[in-house]
């Protein structure tokens, strides 16, 4: 009676057994329907930012929150070498591509050949001129420039007559030319007497940043603010301004909000930054992917919200930047139930 017992309860035990593991994402040896692994390929500008490093980061999180791999390659701000990484995993026949373009228009033959062969794309940032794109994750970019000019007349109070200089991104890239075209116009529509006194390229680096800003410096005796399209130009644009001591003149202010940057505003040498949560990018348009994957039906595009840090939140910013519980999902409207 007792061996017959026991024989009688080993598969219902086992059951359980399996279905709490697939409930926590557990794969259980012999068991149908557990839970899959999918293959993702992420191409980046480039992983010598800070922004996609965090952004990576995010990425990796929701692969393990939702069940995938995620491959990390860098582009190395160079649409050619990106088309190739794309077609490199193509070839590997991955489930899925992520793909953040360094040009909007360099991608759309090889996003057609990952169509072609049935590989779902999706973007982060800048979105594609052509091709199919199942979601893109995106940012206002006119609103991330516009809201940094908006701060700096309503809450940093500038002087109506400041001179102003621009620090720009690369040229010919959708971010660049949204960012710096949405502050430029918010600037002389709340600011008519603040002149512009520089707009100078320093393609989102910090040792440009620095060289440029070193360059202006020289050129303009008076500069009451500056803006950078990105955290690490600002970086570099700080040192530059704390080494020729014109640091108590000049209000400056950066975008992204980066690591560096929230601790420059921390110490009081950054004014503040716009900050496009790279943590939760990642995590987004990975977690979207997945979801696609598993079968749920996804919006063609979610747009992410900006956080203006200064010295009064730059304390909460580590959080609120990588928040995903469930009272901050607010992109869980992308998701059909």
């Amino acid at each position: 009676m007792g061996g017959t017992t026991m024989r009688s309860k080993a598969p219902v035990v086992f059951s359980l057994l399996a279905l709490f593991a697939l409930a926590l994402g557990t794969n259980v040896s012999g068991i149908t329907g557990a839970a899959t692994t999918y293959k993702i390929g992420f191409v980046y500008p480039t992983l010598n930012n800070p922004f996609f490093v965090d952004a990576q980061a995010g990425s990796d999180q929701a692969g393990k929150d939702f069940g995938a791999t995620v491959t990390h390659v860098s582009g190395d701000n160079d649409v050619k070498k990106q088309v190739q990484l794309v077609e490199n995993f193509i070839a590997k026949k991955v489930d899925a591509i992520i793909l953040q373009a360094v040009d909007t228009q360099g991608v759309i033959s090889v996003i057609k050949e990952a169509n072609d062969a049935r590989i779902a794309v999706f973007t982060p940032g800048e979105s594609p001129a052509g091709g199919k794109v199942v979601t893109s994750v995106v940012f206002n970019e006119v609103k991330t420039g516009s809201a940094m000019a908006d701060y700096l007349v309503k809450v940093a109070k500038i002087k109506p007559n400041s001179k102003v200089v621009m620090l720009l991104g690369i040229q010919g890239t959708e971010t660049a030319r949204n960012r710096q075209d949405g502050f430029k116009k918010t600037l002389m529509a709340e600011c008519p007497g603040c002149q512009i006194v520089a707009e100078q390229p320093a393609d989102f680096d910090r040792a440009k940043g620095l060289t440029v800003m070193e360059a202006i410096l020289q050129a303009q005796p008076k500069i009451d603010v500056v803006w950078a399209a990105n955290d690490e130009m600002a970086l570099g644009a700080l040192r530059a301004i704390t080494e020729a001591n014109r640091q108590k003149e000049i209000v400056l202010v950066g975008t992204d909000g980066i690591g560096d940057a929230r601790t420059a505003i921390a110490a009081g040498h950054l004014a503040a930054t716009y900050a496009l949560p790279p943590f939760l990018q990642g995590y987004m348009v990975t977690e979207t992917a997945i979801k696609y994957l598993q079968g749920v039906k996804v919006c063609g595009k979610i747009e992410e919200r900006g956080l203006i840090i200064t010295p009064s939140n730059v304390k909460d910013a580590e959080r609120l930047l990588k928040a995903v519980d469930a009272r901050s999902r607010y992109w869980e409207s992308c998701y059909s139930k």
